[in-house]
């Protein structure tokens, strides 16, 4: 173990840089700080950027060949709230080691996971034998959604040969993986409305339109079939996957543990032996919300809902929008009315050939040992699309496992995990020195 490397999470730990709500913005300003200062440190320029929203750290330190590649490295430094204190068993900002982890808020999301990428990057500048410039940008909204830093690398003139970025996991303790594909997401907000205002049922029942009823008709033009698939036309630009992505899910745990280990039941019959291709290389929409009615005799008048469609890799997320909102209202009864509002993420994927992708797998397995596992996520990561948008190949990999319980009471991330994450760090920067 890398004292060094400890003593910094720790201190980084302590600061309770919170963006969900409950937080102090100064606190995310010294936490932005804390990482400025670890690059000044190493000889390197850093400094804090304003936004509109939570500050950017962004710096750069230098190779020691003049002809160097150049790699950017993210992070993001905000965290989610602590939620119930007393669900936690030691104080989420002061962090404790016992059982072979670090236990506080942010260990593993993303302090922890990040960490040994800057750490590593800092000390070989020091001494003068970092193989690849690189460029240092950890933000401070990833846990709201927020735009800074899309904003960033959009203006950004100089870019980069290749992203690296440490907010994913492993496939078990001993398995790295990359993702390659992260989905995109269409997030619709629905609002149906029938008549000015509610009717009583017993009077106006079975003549006056229902929004209920309006919203449930439109709505089953949308919804998955009996096999769990969507209608072709909210599947239109899919890409499929690679067979050496196919080959790495073999090794992949199957997906009905998966769907056991949260208390999830199949969707449809086989849904399980479908679950890395449906959940990372095909596209899914989920009804998440419905709000209507009373728990009284009355023909609802305004009924809401929110519909979610995450988008596969080769799909655009203007075009998805376009057809959902299509579809929904052609399956709009008469005499409802809909309005209709929508956040946008679009997809991004590298394939597994990329030279930037192939050297850095080789350099996982050398780090850790074991082969690299290739992936998809059915999340979104919004950065990773704007990297992809600038044709900047991201190595979106990590050192987090489930059971590090981000996001909930007593998180926590591996010390070994701090270990790989610091030989994973060495051995990327020496690879893609090739580029």
């Amino acid at each position: 173990m890398d004292q060094r490397l400890l003593d910094d999470l720790l201190d980084w730990l302590r600061i309770p840089s919170i963006s969900t709500g409950g937080g102090d913005p100064a606190d995310l300003e010294r936490a932005a700080a804390w990482v400025a200062q670890r690059v000044s440190g190493a000889g390197g320029e850093a400094r804090v950027v304003a936004t509109e929203g939570n500050p950017l750290a962004v710096g750069e330190l230098r190779a020691a060949r003049e002809d160097a590649p150049t790699v950017l490295i993210y992070g993001h430094y905000d965290v989610q709230s602590v939620g119930d204190p007393e669900a936690w068993t030691t104080p989420p900002f002061a962090p404790d080691l016992r059982d072979g982890r670090i236990y506080a808020r942010g260990a593993s999301d993303d302090k922890g996971n990040f960490l040994p990428l800057l750490h590593v990057a800092c000390a070989q500048a020091a001494q003068g034998a970092l193989p690849v410039n690189v460029r240092v940008l950890v933000e401070g909204e990833e846990e709201t959604g927020g735009d800074a830093v899309a904003h960033w690398v959009r203006a950004d003139e100089r870019g980069a040969d290749c992203a690296i970025v440490f907010d994913s996991g492993m496939v078990d303790e001993r398995t790295p993986a990359i993702t390659v594909g992260l989905r995109g997401l269409v997030m619709t907000h629905l609002q149906v409305r029938t008549a000015e205002r509610d009717l009583h049922s017993g009077v106006y029942g079975g003549s006056a339109l229902n929004a209920l009823h309006a919203l449930h008709t439109m709505l089953s033009a949308v919804v998955p079939g009996p096999d769990g698939s969507l209608r072709d036309e909210l599947r239109v630009g899919i890409v499929p996957p690679a067979q050496a992505e196919r080959e790495s899910w073999a090794r992949l745990p199957p997906g009905d543990e998966l769907l056991r280990a949260v208390g999830g039941r199949p969707a449809y019959p086989g849904a399980g032996a479908e679950y890395y291709e449906r959940n990372g290389a095909d596209a899914s929409l989920e009804i998440n919300a419905i709000h209507a009615g009373e728990h009284r005799t009355v023909v609802p008048a305004v009924a809401h809902a929110s519909v979610s469609q995450r988008l596969a890799p080769g799909q655009n997320a203007g075009d998805a929008l376009a057809t959902l909102e299509r579809l929904l209202r052609e399956a709009l009864p008469a005499g409802a009315e809909l309005e209709l509002s929508a956040e946008t993420g679009e997809p991004s994927l590298f394939p597994p050939d990329n030279r930037a992708i192939a050297l850095s797998a080789q350099a996982l397995e050398r780090a850790v040992g074991t082969p690299t596992a290739f992936v998809r996520s059915g999340g979104s990561i919004p950065v990773v699309a704007e990297f992809a948008a600038r044709d900047i190949p991201a190595v979106v990999t990590g050192f987090g496992l489930e059971d590090d319980a981000y996001h909930a009471p007593d998180e926590s991330f591996r010390l070994v995990a701090l270990d790989q994450g610091a030989a994973a760090a060495g051995e990327l920067y020496q690879a893609l020195s090739a580029l």
